[in-house]
């Protein structure tokens, strides 16, 4: 491959002036709109960043200023972003889900000046706070349908406006712009990256330009891609896995992104385009498999043999596949005719036809998934990093995918293990630090390394073996520890478990809270004529607490040792979810959280003599009405009978 290190000197903005000069013509952008792909080539792309950046320049942005990212995943994204950069700006990606006050919040504390959304939902958000951002200059957005009554108040701004004011600018000073972008350095502040926020409101990281245009660089150093290769971009802006891919990987290896026409939409629209390479949290995937499982259920009795039967075959073959081992040829003629008439089919209705390798990362995916996706020929492969070294610093290579590892470090990329067991990590691609955090700054980088909070070590074959958080990591009552998150990533293994809370420490025993998974947990009880009206009746139905106990029985006879087993569990009556403050933007459960808000469900946990307990069930609807609802909470034991 060649050398490319001298992008490593180029800006975002710099970079992206560069691709057009190298593959102007080329398509860089592809997005979906009313039932039709657009492409944006690298000129358009450059040419609207301009007009974007310079439009902002005209409404008063400045140097160091900040326009905050509230939108789906649309090209306009990119043009705003970038063209902010150019002209010396910041951009910040705040998540489409986040409530009103959150949102306050957030551009408060970043001091945002100009807020770009996509459309009425996102703009309505950012006006009922209106009076609690004073420094918001202006709001622009990309959708007009429904904002006839906006347009009598200059607050608000539809993005053509902002387009045709650059122009304008471009014409009174055509210099100016080329002049602006060449100012950019690679060290400079380019992106706020929001963390995660497990324990209350997100950080902001301040990613610059070499962070991104680096991971992009060292990412395909190990995973090489072509210029024709398609991506397609459908999680949240505002998490550091599509920024990686959309300012980092696309620039340093003129990749097309392509826009899916609604979030709704995402995986029929992957459909449609074949990409050849995906990155997508634990959940992705999860919920795709899934998918299969149902499939392959509402099959024909032959189809499920079949299925079964070559499940079995491409396990056994994965597992040579995976570690760089040649197959005995027997293995390799019937997994082949088996992924011939039974897993090509399967992969291309899922439109994983063309993918060459797909990523995991921003939690710990089980490794049952990762068997399962390279057993019907998906090549999933574990990333592992954080916000704070843009996304990725541990990643498995093809032919060396070792499910209980995340990997080896990308290239540059110096690593080791503190005497506290915490995973340090060195490399271009660490954050500036945190926004106006200098006490958390210090704490999180020292003397270059980044500290990354988690508990690890290096096994025989230098991967890395990501135990769990340093501060989630558990120990029972004996002192023996446990990683919750492990435990939970084998529940979720289960297609009836969605999602699972893991509890045990200083305890006598592990103990866990349940969500079954509605669609099939409920196809599940449709099959045998279980009647259900609700996900709370669905989760009180006994023979559904039968389902889950043969499941958690399967799943304690694997445990390697006695306090790793699941001991007592009760099936919660509502799925965990980001808006009640459960989960974090990113999927990832907010453990101290969930013990908070059930308190009585834990403690009841740790109570053997309890056998039910009645909760009241309390629901906020999307038009503000609440209710409450009263429900039998029932807790099992594992050696009793049920």
């Amino acid at each position: 491959m060649e050398n490319r290190d001298h992008l490593l000197a180029y800006s975002i903005p710099q970079l992206l002036r560069w691709r057009v000069n190298t593959s102007g013509n080329r398509t860089a952008l592809r997005e979906k709109d009313f039932g039709r792909w657009i492409s944006y080539s690298w000129d358009q792309y450059y040419d609207y960043t301009r007009k974007a950046g310079m439009g902002l320049k005209k409404i008063g942005f400045e140097k160091q200023d900040k326009v905050a990212l509230i939108c789906d995943n649309i090209p306009e994204v990119l043009f705003v972003a970038i063209g902010a950069q150019a002209v010396g700006g910041i951009s910040a990606g705040i998540y489409q889900t986040s409530l009103p006050d959150e949102i306050a919040q957030i551009i408060e504390y970043l001091d945002v000046s100009v807020v770009f959304c996509s459309d009425q939902e996102q703009v309505d958000k950012v006006r009922e706070v209106r009076q609690r951002i004073p420094g918001v200059r202006k709001v622009i957005y990309e959708d007009d349908r429904g904002m006839r009554s906006y347009r009598s108040d200059d607050w608000f701004m539809h993005i053509k406006e902002l387009y045709a004011l650059g122009e304008e600018a471009c014409r009174q000073e055509p210099d100016l712009f080329e002049k602006l972008v060449d100012e950019g350095s690679p060290d400079n502040v380019c992106h706020m990256c929001l963390t995660s926020g497990t324990t209350g409101l997100p950080k902001g990281a301040m990613m610059t330009h070499r962070n991104y245009i680096n991971m992009g660089l060292q990412l395909t150093e190990v995973d090489p891609l072509e210029q024709t290769d398609e991506y397609v971009s459908f999680l949240p802006f505002a998490w550091i896995g599509e920024q990686m891919n959309s300012f980092g990987v696309a620039m340093a290896t003129g990749i097309a992104i392509n826009f899916p026409e609604s979030v709704e939409t995402a995986m029929a629209d992957l459909k449609e385009i074949g990409p050849h390479f995906m990155f997508g949290a634990p959940r992705i995937y999860e919920t795709i498999r899934s998918q299969i499982w149902l499939k392959i259920d509402e099959s024909y009795r032959f189809n499920k043999i079949c299925y079964n039967y070559f499940m079995k075959i491409g396990e056994k073959a994965a597992r040579y596949r995976m570690t760089g081992r040649k197959q005995p040829p027997l293995l390799r003629l019937v997994s082949w005719f088996g992924d011939v008439i039974m897993f090509r089919p399967l992969v291309n209705q899922i439109g994983f036809r063309r993918l060459r390798r797909a990523y995991t990362g921003g939690a710990a995916l089980g490794p049952e998934l990762f068997t399962f996706y390279q057993a019907i020929g998906v090549n999933l492969k574990q990333i592992y990093g954080q916000t704070e070294i843009t996304g990725i610093a541990y990643m498995h290579r093809d032919g060396d995918v070792r499910p209980d590892t995340v990997g080896k470090p990308l290239p540059k990329t110096e690593f080791r293990i503190s005497e506290q067991g915490e995973i340090l990590s060195k490399s271009d691609s660490v954050t500036a630090g945190y926004y106006k955090q200098p006490e958390k700054t210090a704490e999180l980088i020292e003397n270059g390394w980044l500290h990354s909070g988690d508990a690890g070590y290096i096994d025989e074959n230098g991967h890395l073996v990501v135990i769990d958080r340093v501060s989630d990591v558990m120990h029972n009552s004996g002192g023996e520890m446990f990683s919750p998150m492990f435990l939970e990533n084998r529940l979720k293994f289960s297609p009836y478990i969605k999602e699972a809370v893991v509890f045990g420490d200083k305890r006598d025993y592990v103990a866990a809270l349940i969500n079954i998974d509605p669609i099939v947990v409920g196809k599940w009880a449709e099959d045998r004529g279980i009647s259900f009206s609700t996900f709370m009746d669905l989760s009180a139905r006994p023979e559904v607490a039968e389902l889950i106990l043969a499941e958690i029985i399967k799943i304690n006879q694997k445990a390697e040792k006695e306090h790793f087993r699941i001991h007592r569990f009760a099936i919660l009556y509502k799925l965990l979810d980001v808006d009640d403050g459960e989960l974090t933007k990113t999927g990832k459960i907010r453990r101290q959280f969930v013990r908070e808000k059930y308190l009585n469900l834990y403690e009841a946990l740790y109570d053997e003599s309890v056998s039910e307990k009645e909760v009241e069930a309390f629901y906020q609807y999307q038009d503000g009405q609440t209710a409450t609802v009263k429900t039998i909470i029932r807790f099992y034991t594992m050696e009793e009978k049920l």
